[in-house]
């Protein structure tokens, strides 16, 4: 508990940082794995076991501790989406909701998504075809961790130097040499040249695409996924995907398709036909919907064309992975999806207990369906569960207090459509839980859930927002309790003590994201409003959300209609169910061609990878991969088995503790920031790289 309380409040406000940075970056899971066992070893040596002092160490620290410390501190260590509505609000309407109705809205919010997602249990948990192959690295450093002896001693001791190495690197690339975030020999020598920035710069937040650069700043080469944790084949489809980004986004803006060279070349704002950043205010009623009149006087706004290709591509991957998923792994759909068969429904219907809520934890299985079990669940059979009624009730409340949340905050938001999204969030839980359950895959789908809120509210921006907040939130929530359930099942974690670290971890999370953001805009505002940010702090995220809930949310139908200027982003879906089919043809006909190697959906989203964020770490990010996945793996497999993960998770740690201090100390996240004096290296002036500062018209 001692160790959960510590690492949550680290992770809560890591990730709210993280929030506001120009490169969208996670909390380590397997860092919090790691620092925490490293905690428990460290008070179960010097912490005496007698008096008062036995309530922090009671005895050797055991997996099951581990466990319930890394579900409570990765719960709190998201960025919760209710703080995105909030951060827009105040950036761009010029609201803030008093405290406590924001306090409320984080918990419904967060708290929505366990209720739905924890009621589905014997569906998308129980059963053993529910791997959730995403966790079982963390599963095995803990087998590797409290394996003890000589070869635990000796991963720690790699882990130390690891960590304390980049613990002190960071220092340069963050604060006092921030030119090793992207060197460029090409930015160098043509330090005034638009288009060079363009291309080649990539050290600051919206600069450009950062081809050739070498970023020595592990924050962004790892980003949100380590590449020394994903194999190579399964990035090879990511190289493809960033290459065509570049020949993509360099042929669109300089063929000027919609006008593209009118408006920044990387931007997530909305703008004037002339490249003047659009007021959206006024064209906003005093309930903050869309006033035809003066829609009328404004003109319709314009996407910055990179981004319009990065919504487009979006949603021509969640449709290819529809198809790519029939035709590769439908072995795996069937499996998933077993649960919907006539015979399944008809005998839960036999079986069901609509009193539910009664449940009291006691469990009791056929000889069929005990054979059925994940065989880890079996061996929780001996604890009683966190009983259907815990999340009933944390669902009764949380929808009670959304209701409630949507009038006082004035969300225009009607009720029966946060039904329609509440009823969206539960389908795609079951659908896409199922997937997510199997094959370790998460859609993105917020940009379909924005479409179908804009249609259903049309003019009203704001609804969109709280629309998207209640069904993709509540998605990704139940993702991370049921993740959090197989953690807590593979470690034989009791699930009434995984439930309890659930609620604590979000609860105390969604508190700290709040303080954090209302800091971070009060010291940071201007900078968050601006197209390019800093390459300390960025409101890329915010501004994105804005700009989706004003397109979609306000003017689908003057935008994305049939006919209209953006037409082919909703076309993107129809388009997207066949680009798979080719591919599967080629190796059913020509196996030995070996397509089976482009997971097209992966292609398809990596066309706009670089749409958003400092793009100058990604020959390093794919180095890495390299010298890890090949050369490691093959040349050197046992090392590989032994340090390559412990490793990853030493150089993700380090840096986050040394970003977590700095954002404090020195770069302006509680107050004032003192970046360091200005000199070659540290070029504060301009791009860090120094490519040529970009203004709209360049």
């Amino acid at each position: 508990m001692f160790i959960g309380l510590g690492l949550s409040c680290f992770g809560g406000v890591l990730a709210q940082i993280y929030y506001f940075k120009p490169q969208t970056i996670l909390v380590s899971l397997m860092f919090l794995g790691v620092i925490s066992y490293v905690i428990g070893l460290f008070m179960e040596t010097f912490i005496p076991r007698q008096g008062m002092f036995r309530f922090l160490n009671p005895g050797p620290f055991n997996k099951k501790e581990n466990a319930f410390a890394v579900i409570m501190a990765s719960a709190a260590a998201n960025s919760a989406l209710a703080t995105e509505v909030l951060a827009v609000q105040r950036l761009y309407y010029n609201i803030t909701p008093n405290a406590g109705a924001s306090i409320f809205l984080l918990f419904s919010s967060q708290l929505l998504g366990y209720g739905l997602g924890g009621l589905m249990r014997p569906i998308l948990l129980y059963p053993s075809k529910m791997l959730y192959p995403g966790v079982l690295p963390l599963l095995s450093m803990f087998d590797a961790l409290f394996e003890g002896g000589k070869a635990a001693r000796k991963k720690l001791k790699v882990f130390y130097v690891v960590f304390a190495f980049i613990f002190i690197w960071e220092l340069f690339p963050e604060w006092m040499f921030p030119l090793i975030t992207g060197f460029s020999i090409i930015c160098l020598a043509a330090p005034n040249s638009a288009a060079v920035s363009r291309l080649f710069g990539g050290t600051n937040g919206n600069e450009g695409l950062g081809i050739l650069s070498l970023c020595l700043d592990w924050q962004y080469v790892s980003g949100g996924t380590n590449p020394m944790t994903i194999p190579l084949k399964a990035q090879f489809s990511n190289f493809i995907g960033y290459i065509l980004c570049v020949a993509v986004f360099t042929g669109v803006f300089y063929m000027n398709i919609w006008k593209a060279q009118n408006f920044p070349f990387l931007s997530q704002l909305l703008f004037y036909e002339n490249g003047t950043q659009y007021n959206q205010t006024l064209i906003l009623n005093s309930n903050y919907e869309v006033d035809p009149t003066l829609l009328a006087e404004q003109g319709l706004p314009w996407y910055s064309t990179t981004w319009v290709v990065n919504l487009l591509t979006t949603n021509l991957g969640l449709a290819a992975t529809f198809t790519h998923l029939l035709l590769w792994n439908f072995d795996d759909l069937r499996s998933a999806w077993s649960w919907a068969t006539p015979s399944a429904i008809k005998h839960w219907w036999a079986h069901v207990n609509w009193k539910f809520w009664q449940n009291d934890g006691k469990r009791e299985f056929t000889t069929e369906e005990i054979a059925n079990l994940d065989p880890h669940y079996r061996e929780m059979l001996k604890y009683p569960d966190a009983p259907n009624s815990w999340y009933f009730v944390t669902l009764i409340c949380s929808v009670v207090i959304s209701l409630v949340v949507i009038y006082e905050t004035n969300s225009t938001l009607p009720w029966w459509s946060y039904v329609v999204s509440v009823l969206l969030a539960t389908i795609s839980i079951l659908f896409f839980g199922a997937l997510y359950a199997i094959t370790g895959l998460q859609f993105i789908i917020q940009p379909f859930v924005q479409m179908i809120g804009g249609f259903l509210n049309p003019g009203k921006p704001m609804a969109n927002m709280y629309f998207v907040l209640y069904s993709y939130n509540s998605v990704s929530q139940a993702q991370l309790l049921l993740r959090d359930l197989k953690i807590a099942q593979y470690a034989k974690l009791p699930p009434r003590a995984a439930f309890t670290a659930q609620i604590i971890g979000t609860l105390l999370g969604a508190v700290l994201n709040f303080i954090l953001m209302n800091s971070i805009i009060k010291n940071q505002f201007e900078i968050l409003l601006s197209v390019q940010g800093t390459n300390i702090w960025s409101g890329q995220q915010p501004q994105q959300y804005n700009s989706q809930a004003i397109a979609w949310g306000g003017l689908s139908h003057q935008l994305f209609a049939v006919g209209q200027r953006y037409q082919w982003v909703p076309w993107a879906y129809v388009v997207g169910l066949v680009v798979p089919v080719p591919f599967w043809l080629v190796h059913r006909y020509f196996p030995k061609l070996r397509a089976d190697y482009l997971y097209t959906p992966v292609i398809c989203y990596y066309i706009s990878w670089l749409c958003v964020g400092i793009n100058s770490s990604i020959l390093s990010y794919f180095l890495v991969a390299f010298v890890s996945q090949w050369w490691l793996r093959t040349r050197y497999p046992r090392w590989f088995a032994k340090y390559n993960y412990i490793v990853g998770a030493a150089l993700d740690g380090g840096t986050q503790v040394m970003v977590f201090i700095l954002s404090f100390a020195v770069q302006g996240a509680a107050g004032t920031s003192h970046l360091f004096p200005q000199w070659w290296g540290a070029n504060q002036n301009g791009n860090y790289d120094h490519c040529m500062l970009l203004n709209t018209g360049d």
